[in-house]
């Protein structure tokens, strides 16, 4: 395995070797495009499996994280860091399905803060989730519609 450095042109900032840029129509890059789909498609589709597989059980899983407002808390922490680094890698909104990824990562963002800043209030409305099956089969559908729609453009020669 060979590592590529990437060398500063005059009067150019450090750009990524050329090989590493698959233009798109219009020749953007959309390699953090591709890259951040697969990634993203691949975890709603595993997500939604495992919504699905745990059916029986979701309820009860709910309402443990309903005590639990410091779980929440936590995860807010981590789903914010991680699409926020997302969203500062990938802030397009031209184009395109690379606005889809665009739109999850600041939803996911959004997500997160709200997890930090309303726990309390984010465990009481996974309480609710318990009564509502129909939730979650609506959830996981959602996640498989958007799930192989992002894993498709990520592995798409396109």
């Amino acid at each position: 395995m060979s590592v590529v450095a990437a060398t500063p042109s005059p009067g150019n900032s450090l750009q990524p070797p050329r090989d590493m840029l698959l233009p798109d129509r219009k020749g953007l890059p959309v390699t953090t495009s591709k890259t951040i789909a697969g990634l993203i498609g691949l975890t709603l589709v595993a997500i939604a499996a495992a919504m699905l597989f745990n059916f029986g059980s979701f309820p009860a899983l709910a309402e443990q994280i309903s005590r639990d407002p410091g779980l929440i808390f936590v995860s807010g922490i981590l789903l914010f860091v991680a699409r926020l680094a997302i969203v500062r890698a990938h802030n397009i909104w031209t184009g395109g399905w690379p606005v889809v990824v665009t739109v999850l990562g600041w939803l996911t963002v959004l997500g997160g803060l709200l997890r930090m800043l309303f726990p309390t209030q984010w465990a009481a409305m996974v309480a609710r989730v318990d009564q509502s099956s129909g939730r979650i089969i609506v959830g996981a559908g959602i996640l498989l519609v958007l799930g192989p729609f992002s894993h498709s453009k990520g592995y798409s020669r396109d």
